[in-house]
């Protein structure tokens, strides 16, 4: 029995801040060379453009014919995206976009035409706040690579989150010194006091 060929991306967003370089993952399933076939990453929701008088289709990331087509990808996206070329044959046509900027948040199309299979991949893009900062992606320990969309690796969407609300790390301070000064009162209270 032939299985059918998937796209599989990631089901949770991608987030990323400005400047960042991120990878959207898309990995067929199951592993398929696609080194001689079309990969075509584009932005669905983007409007075309009116100054554009062909109206064709513009691409984050176009691959054909074992290379990538620059003259067809979205001008802003220029010098900005790779495939991994050496994982083609495993099937891995993620894509990495270097430098993200706001513009860069929404969906994400991962299309393989000659297998009639696609994916969605969510970038959000947003500034780092003063109450939460961001890690990278770990490396996955067995293999040494980015974790596929399939690894439970415990990080959402790419992205560790931790958040450090100033005010708590401020209190935590007040409460441990407080109940310090406290213990310290009451030890000199019982302590016996000489008479001279």
């Amino acid at each position: 029995m032939d299985l059918k060929v998937q796209v599989i991306g990631s089901l949770r967003p991608i987030i990323a801040a400005p400047g960042d370089d991120v990878i959207l993952p898309c990995q067929l399933e199951p592993s398929e060379d696609v080194r001689d076939k079309t990969v075509e990453w584009s932005k669905p929701d983007l409007k075309p453009d009116p100054s554009d008088r062909l109206s064709r289709v513009g691409y984050v990331h176009l691959y054909r014919d074992k290379r990538e087509v620059p003259d067809m990808k979205i001008p802003s996206y220029a010098r900005r995206t790779a495939l991994f070329t050496d994982s083609l044959k495993e099937g891995n046509i993620s894509l990495r976009i270097a430098n993200v900027t706001l513009a860069d948040t929404g969906r994400y199309r991962c299309y393989v035409p000659k297998l009639g299979c696609h994916s969605i991949v969510k970038l959000v893009v947003e500034p780092r706040s003063v109450e939460a900062w961001t890690t990278e992606t770990p490396l996955h320990p067995k293999i040494l690579q980015t974790p596929g969309p399939n690894d439970d690796t415990g990080v959402e969407g790419g992205r560790l989150y931790l958040s450090v609300p100033i005010l708590g790390v401020f209190g935590c301070i007040v409460l441990i010194l407080s109940v310090g000064l406290r213990a310290y009162l009451l030890k000199l209270r019982h302590q016996p006091q000489t008479v001279s």
